[in-house]
């Protein structure tokens, strides 16, 4: 099996066993609602150690294509180094949050594209940019040649990608399989998407970043370490008592006390990976 053929089969089972479990989508805007105000994040903040490694790529008359850029948390803080930045995003949640977040800053060189970055109606002629960029946006993308192609055809000097060594979906195997008895099937992470990119003739340049994620810090009370064990999207709702009473007779196993909090075991050090390459000298040959 090849590494795209591999890619495409991790999609697979998690789409499997996610139908399985959880029946068959209901469609509508998964990322709208509270999933968008997660997001949210102020344009104007300083940068963190991770966003400045990102920004070091850009120059004053970059544009700047942010594929997947949900409510601007990376694209909007690039507004103010480069020329320009576009946004494109499938989900109007998203998308409103990115415009309101714009309009609220008086940010005026940043645009949104309300349309997926495989939407065979989105025009490649004039969605381009010299560098083009996506941020947690791999794990779920099934066609991912294309997804990549069509970075690196739109890209005119580089093309950035960044992960986290574990996905974050990935989070919840241990707590998962104490809930529903198997073993939960893993998105694809970084050494997945490097197998495609060296598959594609991409060599691309890996970095690891300094930062630990944004969003996570250590519960202070064993109530908050028990919501943090069961959150996301992952734990059905008629599974919630059940699934309180079988952590809490595990807490000790999963939960190392320590003079700052509840420190998860089962939540392995995590680090954000950027994957970039320049697509000037492979498009040229």
């Amino acid at each position: 099996m090849t590494g795209i053929q591999s890619y495409i089969a991790r999609i697979d089972a998690v789409e499997a066993q996610r139908q399985r479990i959880y029946g068959t989508a209901s469609g509508g805007d998964i990322w709208g609602g509270t999933a968008a105000q997660t997001f949210r994040a102020d344009p104007q903040r300083e940068l963190d150690a991770n966003l400045t490694v990102i920004a070091s790529y850009l120059q004053p008359q970059d544009v700047f294509v942010d594929v997947g850029g949900g409510a601007g948390r990376v694209s909007l803080p690039m507004s103010h180094r480069c020329r320009e930045v576009v946004s494109v995003e499938p989900s109007p949640g998203m998308a409103e949050g990115f415009r309101s977040l714009a309009s609220d800053n008086q940010i005026t060189n940043a645009s949104v594209i309300l349309s997926s970055w495989l939407d065979t109606g989105l025009d490649t002629k004039s969605i381009s940019g010299d560098v083009v960029f996506t941020a947690d946006v791999t794990y779920f993308v099934r066609d991912i040649e294309e997804f990549i192609r069509g970075m690196e055809g739109r890209a005119k000097r580089r093309a950035m990608i960044t992960v986290w060594s574990q996905p974050p979906p990935n989070r919840s195997a241990e707590i998962f399989q104490l809930i529903y008895g198997e073993r939960l099937e893993a998105l694809p992470g970084y050494r997945e998407l490097l197998a495609v990119l060296w598959e594609m003739g991409i060599l691309p340049d890996v970095r690891v970043l300094p930062d630990s994620p944004w969003w996570e810090s250590v519960p202070t009370s064993r109530e908050q370490a028990t919501d943090l064990a069961l959150r996301g999207r992952w734990l059905k709702a008629e599974d919630q008592d059940r699934a309180r009473r079988l952590v809490d007779g595990r807490f000790d196993e999963l939960f190392e006390t320590g003079s700052e909090g509840f420190q998860p075991k089962w939540r392995p050090e995590m680090r954000e990976i950027l994957i970039t390459w320049e697509t000037e000298q492979r498009l040229a040959i």
